[in-house]
């Protein structure tokens, strides 16, 4: 009955307002004023219908003037704007509360990097003799972008966007999988889609990457099973990989099995130890190698890595890394050979002193052995970084490389960046 009333109403003070603007503005015709109130009705019933969705209880209120039936009746109701106004509330809040939640399941984080740098190559040899001279560049080495999803209890979601001058143009999808875990219900964990597997652990307080990555890092789409604890971490990861045996099918067939340990930081105080063993089938399938093969080699040839990280009151740390091929590759499948037989294989020692909470030096020696020029054989250095800001570094090092050549390169490269 209420409805009913509200409706005449409105219908009435419509028509009332609309009548002295027809006689001074004669261009409004009948059929445009019925077009008006038509709509009018149809916003009023919508409202209405959400109204009574919405409000399963009558909002009490202070009683207002008596017979004012569109503002609030004396019997203590809502009146229609004041009820719109509710609905438009609960509704805004509805949409915030939903972009509340998943604001809470999404985490995002980035890098930033911009670098400079000047190299100095040195070569008599004929092979190598267009890299004969000296250089400088400055470039956007890095930006990443990660997106980390907590979607439901034991299940997660990663996609990590990265871009690098020169190399990944336009936008390289560098890492996008998901992730099964058992959480609290048993320590089992199932990574699955495109991600680095398991091989080798890369760490560095310099700006240039060690030479075990160089060699080592693989990037593939993968399987990987796994189970961790407070002390120990095991995985096996399966894929197709890009270099296959000449004259075999494509199939899933290389894999990589690791294990890594971390002594807890409550068992021995001021300390940090972690260390890992780790194999791949085939490691010619590593982003370093796979360029430097014809696509398909007569055997797989096997990779071996160990690493070993120690830290004593977050002030100094040491690094020490060995990755490197179990046997030989046939002569001239690797472009870098020299037409022999060769087994390359590279290692890397660091040495690190946190000065203070923003300073930080370090020096390190690495080099390998069967790498012609595609890295050098021996190289050393000093990296210093400094915390200009939270979050945000400048860097700077020296890098002097000897390669199997007799070929020799000395590269200093500043950079600064910004994480978040």
């Amino acid at each position: 009955m209420k409805k009913g009333l509200i409706g005449i109403f409105l219908t009435f003070i419509t028509v009332s307002l609309m009548i002295p603007s027809v006689c001074v503005c004669e261009e409004m015709s009948n059929y445009e004023l019925m077009q008006e109130l038509n709509a009018l009705k149809e916003k009023t019933r919508m409202l209405e219908e959400k109204l009574n969705k919405q409000e399963k209880e009558e909002i009490k209120k202070e009683p207002a003037q008596e017979g004012d039936k569109f503002h609030g009746g004396a019997e203590g109701k809502l009146g229609l704007p004041e009820r719109i106004r509710r609905i438009e509330e609960q509704m805004e809040q509805k949409q915030e509360g939903v972009l509340g939640k998943w604001a809470d399941k999404i985490t995002l984080s980035g890098v930033i990097e911009v670098e400079a740098c000047y190299e100095d190559y040195d070569s008599d040899n004929p092979a190598t003799k267009d890299k004969d001279g000296d250089s400088s560049d400055i470039t956007l080495a890095t930006v990443e972008l990660g997106v980390d999803v907590d979607i439901i209890k034991h299940v997660k979601g990663r996609v990590l966007f990265l871009w690098e001058e020169d190399d990944t143009e336009p936008v390289d999808v560098d890492e996008g999988f998901i992730t099964l875990d058992g959480e609290d219900v048993v320590p089992l964990y199932l990574n699955v889609g495109k991600f680095y597997v398991p091989f080798g652990n890369f760490e560095s307080h310099f700006i240039s990457d060690p030479l075990t990555l160089e060699l080592g890092e693989t990037r593939e789409s993968a399987l990987t099973v796994g189970y961790v604890n407070e002390w120990l971490d095991f995985s096996v990861s399966a894929f197709n990989g890009d270099v296959d045996e000449i004259g075999e099918d494509n199939h899933i067939e290389s894999f990589v099995a690791g294990a890594s340990f971390s002594v807890p930081e409550e068992l021995i105080s001021n300390f940090g130890i972690t260390g890992g063993l780790s194999y791949i089938s085939n490691i010619a399938d590593s982003d370093g190698l796979e360029g430097e093969t014809p696509g398909e080699i007569k055997d797989y040839v096997g990779g071996f890595n160990a690493f070993l990280s120690i830290s004593f009151t977050d002030k100094f740390f040491l690094e020490f890394e060995y990755l490197g091929a179990l046997d030989e590759f046939k002569a001239g499948e690797l472009s870098f050979d020299g037409g022999k037989k060769f087994q390359p294989e590279t290692w890397n020692f660091e040495l690190a002193y946190a000065a203070t909470d923003r300073l930080e030096v370090a020096v390190k020696y690495e080099g390998g052995d069967d790498l012609g020029d595609f890295l050098p054989e021996d190289q050393y250095g000093a990296a210093v970084t400094y915390g200009l800001f939270e979050n945000t570094s400048l860097a700077l090092e020296y890098l002097h490389g000897e390669f199997e050549n007799d070929d020799e390169r000395d590269l200093i490269t500043t950079q600064l960046a910004v994480e978040f």
